[in-house]
């Protein structure tokens, strides 16, 4: 029997992959179950980024790189970077990793000391306060509400600030929201950074997926003179439909760079090498399918606000980027179902929404407010329309 680490005790699973891993089960037992709840594009990789990674195998590219990654890939997110938000990056400020939640990962790593305490914005992408956790800080978390657009009062941001803050992670478009925080939520908030010495993540896995279709914006945009104190994220996962390739990026200062690159090297070293050959074609080539697929989820957002303004007692802001539509569905708790068991909370929503309509979605609970649920649009619009009208025949349902 081994005696596990404190620090691993009360880490749980992470509760996206759990409903999407049973909502796979269910359908490979021929079950017609329509997943929700997926938290990557429905689209294939674009074929000429697989011709790269596959012509980089056919010529051996399978040895072992540098940590950091490949210079040509960093040389092209730093071309990406000055394209997309007027950005002047090195190679040297820059490290890919095996997907961005190990960017992010890295970094808190290097940053977090025990009890230290890093802000998390409620709600948030179900990682961060784990993560925190791992690396043995306290994730202090700062509530928002619908009526606000998930923006907290940056006075109430202030209040939560300690002697024992070192930082804040910022997400925009937001998983779990879809929502974009405003030019004057990032001005309030890079000017608590400045005045309590924070530093910033600023996770912009979601930047180029909006829905006003303008270039992407980070507190970077709207704080220039933050570079030393923000790191970025950002990776292929979502933009380009490549989750299983596992290629993400950390963006900062060189000093910090270095420190994770060295985490990284006694760990995973460098993220795999013709998987980023891949990611170079991605970001150097045409994006006429990146606007395409944004396009057609703008199109999804839009279809799928409009049928769930059908459904008495449910609420929410149309998304403005991302896949995610945040939905609050506590009107329906303390109704029963048919068999007598009470709706209680959004686990025993989503359970039921899962049993009785065949729709998976994600207790918001999982996100840090236990009054919505989380709907994927990473489907087809036949999909949704069957969807939206199996859950507001289950919920018609209860007593």
């Amino acid at each position: 029997m081994f005696k596990l680490a404190e620090r691993v005790k009360n880490l749980k699973p992470s509760a996206t992959l759990a409903v999407d891993a049973k909502a796979k089960a269910l359908k490979e037992a021929g079950v017609n179950v329509i997943n929700l709840s997926a938290g990557e594009p429905d689209f294939d990789t674009p074929a000429h980024i697989k011709e790269a990674c596959k012509k980089a195998l056919d010529n051996g590219f399978t040895k072992y790189i540098a940590t950091p990654g490949l210079l040509s890939l960093r040389k092209a997110i730093c071309e990406r970077l000055k394209i997309d938000y007027g950005f002047e990056y090195s190679p040297e400020e820059i490290l890919v990793t095996t997907g961005a939640k190990q960017a992010i990962f890295n970094f808190l790593l290097a940053t977090v000391d025990r009890g230290d305490e890093v802000l998390i914005l409620s709600p948030y992408w179900v990682s961060y306060p784990a993560m925190i956790e791992i690396a043995e800080g306290i994730p202090k978390i700062v509530s928002s509400s619908i009526e606000k657009s998930f923006e907290p009062d940056i006075s109430e941001i202030e209040k939560s600030i300690s002697s024992k803050t070192v930082g804040i992670i910022l997400n925009s478009p937001s998983n779990p929201t879809g929502l974009i925080y405003s030019d004057e939520f990032l001005k309030g908030v890079a000017e608590l950074v400045k005045k309590y010495n924070l530093w910033v993540l600023s996770d912009d896995i979601y930047d180029k997926l909006r829905f006003d279709f303008k270039s992407p914006k980070n507190i970077l945009s709207i704080a220039p003179d933050l570079r030393d104190r923000v790191v970025m994220v950002n990776g292929v996962s979502k933009t380009y439909a490549m989750t299983g390739w596992r290629i993400g990026w950390l963006i900062g200062p060189k000093e910090i760079i270095k420190v994770c690159s060295n985490i990284q090297g006694q760990s995973t070293s460098h993220a795999t090498s013709f998987a980023q050959k891949g990611a170079e074609i991605a970001l150097t080539s045409s994006q006429d399918e990146v606007e395409s697929m944004c396009k057609i989820f703008a199109q999804r957002a839009k279809l799928l606000s409009q049928l769930l303004k059908e459904i008495p007692g449910i609420e929410f802001i149309p998304p403005q980027g991302a896949f995610y539509l945040f939905a609050k569905v506590s009107a329906y708790y303390g109704k029963e179902t048919q068999e007598g068991k009470e709706i209680k909370d959004s686990v025993s929503f989503s359970e039921y929404l899962l049993d009785s309509a065949k729709v998976a979605v994600v207790p918001g609970v999982a996100f840090g407010n236990d009054e919505f649920v989380r709907i994927s649009f990473a489907n087809s619009e036949e999909n949704l329309k069957k969807a939206v009208l199996n859950i507001k025949k289950a919920l018609e349902n209860l007593k």
